[in-house]
């Protein structure tokens, strides 16, 4: 049900306190016999919340001394970098992890002047420290990316620079439970002053590595002889002191919007369910920033991490993110001379089958896999995969020779992408889109999002074909049921229906207390409707 506050300004009792938040994070206790309150690694790291005892300083010490633990069994003795956003936790989150990594002997690197750093460059600096002999440094990214203000995150990045994978994470979380049930004996920590003085704590320049190479994987120079008249909007988040950088390297012609850190995040607009949360693909979260869509040729926006992109033009408004993914897939493996015929495009499983239209008049494999960005991390650094992206608006790719960049998703390469496509073809977005409708029929997409329980969810991720009684879908027969990626077998945590001209799929949040229905229809906006419709009608049954 849509919040009759979407998209309006958020109201200032709605605004969180961040005093009392940032107490809550330091004084409450989490009861590790609650599992709402123990480290849990969803698709992007553990999230959570202070006042729900789901992401306190517990947490942050546990999993920081688990990664601390977990480095040196592996081997990876060289630098630990370490990123945050602009939440209003993740500043005291990257204390403690500071003083768990001191008292561990663990080198850590932090931004200049204790500034924001975005989950990309993080990525950015990991491997291109690794491009020097047997270098071995990682990453933590302190992120709940674009979760309400209330929200803190972690994240950890092993050496191939992106987000660990699920046998690494397994062992994280496990051992970080292990420590929180042991009341935190395990944690070695000593006071901040000391770390900040110990010879283990450097500051590093993140940004100006990242914005002087952008040249090599954005046409830059094409962007610059545009004259396109820009908008960045970094949602009050870290990607702020980025696009300072990149405006005044570049000399381009782009306004930055909320350019200031706002723990409250109140120049926000809510979203579709009164919530704030800075999701730049959501049109109500994006309501001011399409307010303005008129005065420029092309305004984009990022999360708080800037691991996600929002694109907006006067013609169109804002791009829906699968639409998106397929003009930068089409447009990279079009235009992109090094991008050989070997070079996969790719999808997460509940991105919309357009791409797979696009791909095959390409003549490019597609490589599906279920919700998360890890599963494109071994494809990305090993340079087999040209392209990843999901439909939550993420994506990577490789650079103009086809090498690799970031092994996590970036979404101010994927902004200056859609800069560049511009530049370059003179055209709109949403013009290049309309030309895939008319060649490979108009694609009808959507998604539910409703709040689940923890027993709910674990019905969802125990599903298997046997759990699905029917034989046919919106009035077609029904032919996968599928509860594995045809591209790498990983499990999907739920499951996905096909059938001729239309699927859906349902699974569980990794991050917050809901499940999602996705659906798609090549028919119509009706057969969409009855898509969805059945779906629900098959989750009723499950949880009934």
């Amino acid at each position: 049900m849509r919040n009759p506050l979407a998209g309006k300004p958020v109201p200032k009792e709605e605004l969180i306190n961040v005093e009392l938040v940032t107490s809550a994070y330091y004084e409450l206790i989490p009861d590790v016999t609650q599992e709402s309150q123990r480290v849990s690694f969803g698709t992007s790291g553990h999230r959570g919340s202070a006042l729900k005892k789901s992401f306190n300083e517990a947490h942050v010490m546990a999993i920081t001394q688990a990664v601390c633990e977990y480095k040196k069994e592996s081997g990876y003795e060289d630098l630990l970098y370490i990123g945050k956003d602009t939440h209003a936790l993740s500043a005291p989150a990257q204390i403690t992890a500071l003083r768990v990594c001191c008292a561990n002997e663990v080198k850590v690197a932090i931004s200049l002047d204790d500034d924001y750093t975005p989950t990309p460059l993080v990525s950015f600096a990991i491997l291109e420290h690794n491009k020097l002999g047997n270098a071995k440094a990682d990453g933590i990214v302190i992120t709940p990316s674009h979760n309400p203000p209330q929200d803190g995150g972690f994240k950890y990045n092993p050496p191939n620079g992106g987000p660990a994978d699920t046998d690494v994470t397994t062992i994280i979380e496990k051992r970080a439970n292990e420590i929180l049930q042991n009341n935190l004996k395990d944690v070695k920590i000593i006071s901040y002053e000391e770390a900040l003085c110990s010879s283990f704590v450097t500051e590093y320049d993140f940004i100006t590595p990242y914005v002087k190479a952008l040249g090599e994987i954005v046409d830059m120079q094409a962007i610059q002889n545009s004259g396109l008249k820009m908008a960045a909007d970094p949602l009050g988040g870290s990607a702020i002191p980025v696009y300072k950088k990149i405006q005044s390297y570049y000399n381009l012609d782009m306004e930055i919007i909320h350019p200031y850190a706002d723990a409250t995040f109140s120049f926000m607009t809510l979203d579709h369910d009164g919530k704030i949360r800075m999701d730049c693909s959501s049109p109500d979260a994006m309501a001011s920033l399409l307010k303005l869509k008129d005065n420029y040729d092309l305004a984009f926006a990022n999360d708080t991490d800037a691991d996600r992109h929002g694109i907006v033009t006067p013609k169109g408004g804002l791009m829906n993110p699968n639409h998106y993914l397929s003009v930068a897939i089409w447009y990279l493996f079009k235009h992109r001379k090094n991008f050989t015929a070997d070079l996969k495009i790719g999808k997460t499983l509940v991105s919309s089958s357009m791409i797979d239209r696009i791909a095959k008049s390409l003549s490019r494999e597609v490589y599906e896999v279920p919700v998360g960005f890890k599963w494109f991390v071994d494809g990305l650094y090993e340079n087999w995969l040209g392209f990843g992206g999901e439909e939550s608006a993420g994506a990577s790719y490789l650079r103009r020779d086809a090498t690799v960049w970031s092994t996590d998703k970036d979404g101010m390469i994927m902004t200056l992408l859609a800069a560049e496509i511009m530049a370059v073809l003179k055209k709109d977005l949403f013009e290049i889109y309309a030309a895939f409708e008319q060649e490979f029929g108009k694609s009808y997409y959507g998604r539910i999002d409703a709040p689940a329980t923890l027993e709910q969810k674990k019905i969802l991720k125990s599903l298997n074909a046997a759990s699905i009684k029917i034989n046919t879908l919106g009035g077609e027969k029904i032919e996968q049921i599928l509860t594995n990626a045809a591209g790498n077998g990983a499990a999907i945590g739920g499951l996905k229906i096909v059938t001729q001209n239309g699927w859906v799929a349902m699974r569980p949040s990794g991050t917050e207390e809901i499940y999602k229905i996705y659906a798609e229809s090549f028919i119509s906006q009706e057969h969409l409707s009855t898509l969805q419709q059945e779906a629900q009608t098959i989750m009723t049954g499950l949880f009934s």
